[in-house]
Order: structure tokens, then C-alpha cells, then sequence
């Protein structure tokens, strides 16, 4: 069984993947995103998983692991393996914000597209991907609130250890849910 920590870009899923890693659920990662002023506890990427469009025969690595794919990958995930994904969500307005400031520091241009017009794709695919992960045999999905977690990370981490069915250290997974990181309130 792989557990993907999967959702849309800037909502949870570092925190999520954090929250793995630190009661010894093996993350498969390439570290090569380190922390940055946008993530500050570090990405937990794996490059790889930002073209399983093109190539998903190294997903096999994390068997028995974690990996973090980004939702718009989950629907490259290859048949013959059995999945538990925990997706995070987030207030679309939260996640519009934290890419903006993010580009902001960076110096990246601002995307020209309008948050309302943003709001209304990212609630579209978010749609698209609830309906397609329920007609998958080999996925179980779970989703976990960004918000909610940050507010009562015990009931979150208690989840979390229910759904995987794994004894977990449910003190070791609050202690890193950090609310001063949660930074982009709406």
C-alpha cells in the first residue's frame, strides 16, 4: 500500500507529509526543495511526482512509504498498486493568497487571471477529482481540513492513524502542526 498526501498546491500537504514523517512513516522525497521563507519545515517533494503524466513506473519506491503528489497528478497513478490518499483542503481563498505572496517574494509576475476566475477552476477540478477518486477500486481517500487540523491537531492526527490503521505517536503528529505558520487567514 502507497499513502499520497495529494491536494491542490499551498493547501497542507507539507504539513501533512510532517505530520507522517515524524511518527516514522517513511516519506519518499528527493530533498531537493529545501525550506524557504514560503515553507519554512521544508516541501517534501519528490520531482518526480510533478510529471507522472510522463513517467509513473518509480512510484513502486513508495511502497509501504509516503509521497506527496500534487491533485492534478493523482489521476496518473499507476493501476496495480493499492493507494490510501489523504487529501488536504484549504479555503480557496487561503490558498489563492498564499500563492500570491509566495510568487510575490519570489519576484515572479502575479498571475493575470482573477482569484474569482481561479476560485472557479480550482472548485472544478476539486469536483472532477472527488468524483474520480470514488470510482477507483484501489484508492481510499481521506480528507483532511487544513483549518480544522490547525485548530485541533489531535482529532486530525487521531483520523489519520484510524484511516491507515497504524498505531502512530498522535502526540509526536500535533507537536508539528505549527498554527504560527498558518499565515494566509481569510
Amino acid at each position: 500500500m502507497i499513502i499520497v498526501v495529494s491536494g491542490l498546491p499551498r493547501s497542507g500537504t507539507s504539513m501533512m507529509m510532517r505530520m507522517l514523517d515524524s511518527t516514522n512513516i517513511p516519506v519518499l522525497t528527493d530533498e531537493k526543495r529545501t525550506p524557504d521563507q514560503d515553507n519554512l519545515k521544508g516541501y517534501y517533494e519528490d520531482e518526480r511526482a510533478k510529471t507522472l503524466h510522463r513517467d509513473n513506473s518509480w512510484i513502486a519506491e513508495a511502497e509501504d512509504k509516503a509521497v506527496k503528489v500534487i491533485s492534478y497528478q493523482l489521476s496518473h497513478l499507476p493501476l496495480g498498486h493499492s493507494y490510501k490518499i489523504i487529501f488536504m483542503q484549504r479555503k480557496i481563498e487561503e490558498i489563492l493568497a498564499s500563492q500570491h505572496k509566495m510568487m510575490q517574494r519570489r519576484g515572479e509576475p502575479q498571475d493575470e487571471v482573477p482569484d474569482e476566475v481561479m476560485a472557479e477552476i480550482f472548485n472544478k477540478h476539486l469536483g472532477e477529482m472527488k468524483e474520480w477518486l470514488e470510482e477507483q477500486d484501489n484508492i481510499e481517500t481521506k480528507f483532511i481540513s487544513y483549518n480544522k487540523t490547525i485548530e485541533d491537531p489531535e482529532t486530525t492526527a487521531e483520523q489519520i492513524a484510524e484511516f491507515l490503521d497504524k498505531d502512530l505517536d498522535i502526540e509526536k503528529m500535533m507537536h508539528v502542526v505549527d498554527p504560527k505558520l498558518y499565515r494566509q487567514r481569510k
